[in-house]
């Protein structure tokens, strides 16, 4: 009698992946990183265990937004305090924090659980084309559509 496989830590095998942003949309990015983050891409994909991979996104500051999103779209903190809340425009965003930008997007896509923030741990966002992860000899993945 077969049973379903259910994942644990003893048989997760993690590789690392790099994928490049340049000219690519930010939400098809994003749902695209979350997914490979998740796990979903594996046959061994179980919901409530991080079987996600290493995901290493380069070249933050070339994605795309389409539409008036750089100009329209705003990003909301808030101090805690009464009249505490900022906002920052996209464009803004893009110009300063471009890794802040697909780091929101990715996080926004994941669980909002303990399981959610130990797979945010392993997106590492950098707005140029280098990165300091070629010891783990990550292979490139490249984003269909």
């Amino acid at each position: 009698m077969r049973t379903t496989f259910m994942a644990n830590a003893q048989n997760i095998t993690r590789q690392w992946y790099v994928v490049d942003a340049a000219g690519q949309t930010l939400g098809r990015l994003a749902s695209e990183v979350a997914s490979i983050l998740r796990g979903k891409h594996k046959p061994t994909f179980t919901p409530h265990v991080d079987t996600g991979d290493f995901v290493i996104v380069i070249n933050a500051d070339k994605v795309v937004l389409t539409g008036k999103k750089l100009d329209q779209k705003m990003a909301y903190r808030h101090s805690g305090y009464p009249g505490g809340i900022r906002a920052t425009s996209y464009r803004t965003l893009m110009e300063k924090k471009p890794e802040y930008v697909v780091e929101k997007a990715v996080k926004g896509m994941l669980p909002r659980n303990r399981l959610g923030r130990a797979m945010a741990k392993k997106l590492k966002v950098y707005s140029g084309p280098e990165h300091p992860h070629q010891a783990q000899k990550p292979e490139t993945w490249v984003i269909r559509g």
